[in-house]
């Protein structure tokens, strides 16, 4: 009933207006019916010579064939309301959103058939002649780009117009696959919605177009010369490179312009009769492509809006940005209608590119305003498609969560962080925290609440307060002022050393992270037995949680410790009334962290996909069963054997005996090197060199002072040599020589 009525309204209204509205060829505005229904007709513009001749006072639809350059045109088709969404949901739609009583509508139907007719006969392609079977030919317009042209009655299907969010006929809009991509928004005549549709086209077959465009019929004309040079050529670049920068201009069109989204997303509101649209909003990567872009559209498009983008940063002869391409197309597609993708060529834009730091190819970041983070992770579609989903989620901004939302998140997340705050916290508070949101990307989801019960599990009496919760078990960012929450680098620095799960996957990207600077139990599992696969996991995540919790019960002894014996002293010092010593006492400063020890990490890896490297490494093959060995990646060396001999499992007690031996000081268990003799010497020395550098510099000068006296002195006692007896060219000895015939005893004739 509402549908009935609300299209009867839209009639009146428009046959109102129509009678009111001017001339076709008037300049005049028409009358607004806006305050009616919230639609308007549209302004009157220029129109070809001769568009309006024949008009009647209501658009004919043809019923039958036309003819253009001798080739039979189907009538436009006509669209049905009821099936909207299933006639367009293929391919790509230029549609026309019309009125049979506009005067403007009447204007432009010669234009929009003769349109229609002369890309329908057109050939993509050149060939010696023309076929006159447009729809089963391979080289047709329709089935070579998918693009169809189709007309739709408002009048006959009001709803669906205000639905599709048209506010002025006509309306031209393009559609593809069923969802809206921009209106037409240029001049309404022949030669703007050719160059329209020219853009379209470029994007949907790259370099297919003529370079100077192409030369368009008169409205109402039944033929044109094929191929022949426009009057006025595009300006357009035909370059090799034309493809890319067609659709380069295309895609910044619909980003720059925030073209309207699939009109199912505009909302229908009835105050007293009347029906009042929401404005759609913006839809990124509309056309499921990776936009090319210079400085200028980076500049416009990227850094001055708070869009998300994944951009590219390439050298077109880099191998490596070669074998990344077709992925990086592929995702693309996968992220229509959800994130924008871009690319940008460094040799063309090489100061663009010197500004982003790019320090190889291909360099890939995440943007979102003037911020970035670079990705560092696989160049698999998976990964890829997989980060891209999981910056668009953290990257949109900080999540508010309830108790029973987290509940929910820990569940499915490994770890989280949460921001916990009350009423007095301010807006600088949330703005440094919204900072932080883009550095987590590819680790840890971060969350917000002011949940009391929250509060309650976490113990929480100050705020605001940040934690994270690693499987459950909490741990708490100690601000000791203020201000301290706001400290980017400081915070981000804390989140760093305790982001990862308490026993996360080594992957290439993380590797160096994990094994680093600790010893790390390594779990080297076989993802395949799927059953004894959960069992290890559990396994090595027990041992962790156990000796967590041993090491934070020591840390707390040792400082329980300390603070006893600051008392004592205290006391002592009372006693005697030594007010220097009491002081001196009280000064004491309890400083003791769980850093200043090397710390045990936990970590399993995939010993089938890895099965090469941990052969080659560690010796181990997976297949003859799961393995878990120690690493000390600083030494280069490891353990996987315990104190009675046999080799670690992933096993709880199998893990926790060994450990001890293993970090004792020196150990207590022989390990075993990863490296072979040569590299291991080597690498031996350089540490040394490293770790105790002015003995280093004194061994060298050392050295160097050394064979200065040792080759001053060799060379003293060459010249001796020389100027001795020794010298074959002394006059004085040769005499006594030849004389003495060959010394005492010697007779001489």
């Amino acid at each position: 009933m509402r549908s009935i009525l609300q299209t009867a309204l839209i009639t009146f209204a428009l046959v109102l207006s129509t009678l009111a509205a001017p001339e076709p060829d008037s300049k005049l505005q028409p009358q607004p019916v806006e305050d009616v229904l919230g639609i308007q007709t549209a302004a009157a513009e220029p129109v070809d010579a001769g568009a309006a001749a024949g008009a009647t006072n209501s658009e004919a639809i043809l019923e039958a064939p036309t003819t253009f350059n001798g080739i039979e045109v189907p009538p436009m088709k006509e669209l049905d309301g009821e099936k909207f969404d299933e006639d367009i949901k293929d391919g790509y739609w230029f549609l026309k959103h019309y009125s049979p009583f506009c005067a403007h509508c009447i204007s432009i139907a010669p234009t929009w058939q003769t349109l229609y007719e002369f890309y329908y006969t057109s050939e993509p392609l050149a060939s010696s002649s023309q076929s006159s079977d447009t729809q089963t030919s391979m080289n047709s317009f329709q089935r070579y780009y998918n693009f169809r042209f189709a007309s739709l009655d408002c009048i006959a299907f009001g709803d669906i117009c205000i639905k599709q969010d048209v506010k002025a006929f006509p309306t031209f809009s393009l559609y593809k696959n069923g969802q809206f991509v921009k209106k037409f928004e240029g001049t309404r005549d022949m030669a703007g919605l050719s160059h329209f549709i020219e853009e379209t086209l470029e994007t949907i077959r790259p370099g297919s177009r003529p370079k100077d465009g192409v030369k368009l019929p008169e409205p109402g004309a039944s033929s044109v010369e094929a191929g022949a040079q426009p009057d006025v050529p595009l300006e357009k670049d035909k370059s090799p490179a034309a493809g890319a920068a067609a659709a380069m201009k295309q895609n910044e069109k619909v980003a720059a312009t925030s073209a309207e989204v699939t009109a199912t997303k505009a909302s229908l509101q009835a105050t007293k009769g009347a029906e009042k649209t929401t404005k759609p909003k913006a839809v990124p990567n509309p056309l499921g492509t990776s936009v090319p872009l210079s400085a200028e559209s980076f500049q416009k498009l990227v850094t001055t809006s708070q869009d998300p983008w994944f951009i590219k940063f390439y050298v077109p002869w880099c191998h490596h940005c070669q074998a990344l391409a077709p992925n990086w197309l592929q995702m693309s597609k996968e992220l229509q209608g959800n994130l924008n993708v871009g690319e940008v060529n460094c040799e063309i834009e090489p100061r663009l590119c010197k500004d982003v730091r790019v320090k190889g190819y291909p360099t890939i970041h995440f943007f979102r305003g003037g911020e970035r983070v670079e990705y560092d992770g696989l160049r698999g579609l998976g990964d890829l498609v997989s980060y891209a989903k999981k910056a668009l989620d953290i990257g949109s901004g900080v999540r508010y969560v309830d108790a029973a939302t987290f509940k929910e998140m820990e569940e499915t997340e490994e770890v989280i962080f949460v921001y916990l705050y009350d009423h007095a916290t301010t807006s600088e508070d949330f703005e440094a925290l919204e900072r932080l949101t883009l550095s987590l990307i590819g680790h840890a989801r971060i969350v917000k609440s002011d949940s009391a019960l929250l509060a309650e599990r976490f113990k929480i009496s100050t705020w605001p307060r940040l934690l994270v919760s690693r499987d459950g078990r909490p741990s708490y960012y100690n601000a000791l002022a203020p201000k301290d929450m706001r400290d980017f680098r400081q915070v981000l620095n804390w989140m760093q050393s305790v982001w990862l799960p308490i026993v996360p996957e080594l992957t290439a990207s993380n590797s160096r992270e994990i094994m680093d600077g600790r010893y790390v139990v390594l779990g080297i599992l076989n993802r395949d037995r799927q059953e004894g696969f959960i069992q290890d996991k559990r396994e090595i995540k027990n041992a962790a949680l156990e000796w967590m919790d041993k090491q934070t019960h020591a840390f707390q002894l040792e400082r329980q410790e300390m603070r006893d014996a600051k008392q004592l002293r205290i006391e002592e010092a009372e006693d005697r009334n030594d007010q220097r010593a009491l002081r001196a006492a009280k000064s004491i400063r309890i400083q003791i962290s769980e850093d200043d020890k090397k710390q045990v990490g936990f970590a399993w890896v995939d010993g089938i996909f890895w099965q090469r490297w941990i052969r080659t490494t560690y010796g181990i093959d997976v297949r003859e069963g799961e393995r878990v060995i120690i690493n000390d990646e600083d030494n280069r060396r490891y353990w996987d054997m315990t104190d009675a001999g046999g080799y670690i499992v992933p096993s709880r007690t199998s893990i926790l005996e060994t450990i001890p031996r293993v970090i004792a000081s020196p150990p207590k268990l022989k390990p075993k090197s990863t490296t072979g003799a040569l590299e291991n010497a080597f690498f031996h020395l350089s540490a040394g060199m490293t770790s105790h550098p002015w003995l280093t510099l004194a061994l060298l000068v050392g050295f160097v002072v050394g064979s200065a006296t040792y080759g001053r002195n060799r060379i003293r006692k060459v010249r001796g040599a020389w100027g001795s007896g020794g010298g074959f060219f002394q006059v004085g000895d040769g005499e006594k020589g030849l004389l003495n015939g060959g010394g005492a005893g010697g007779k001489v004739d």
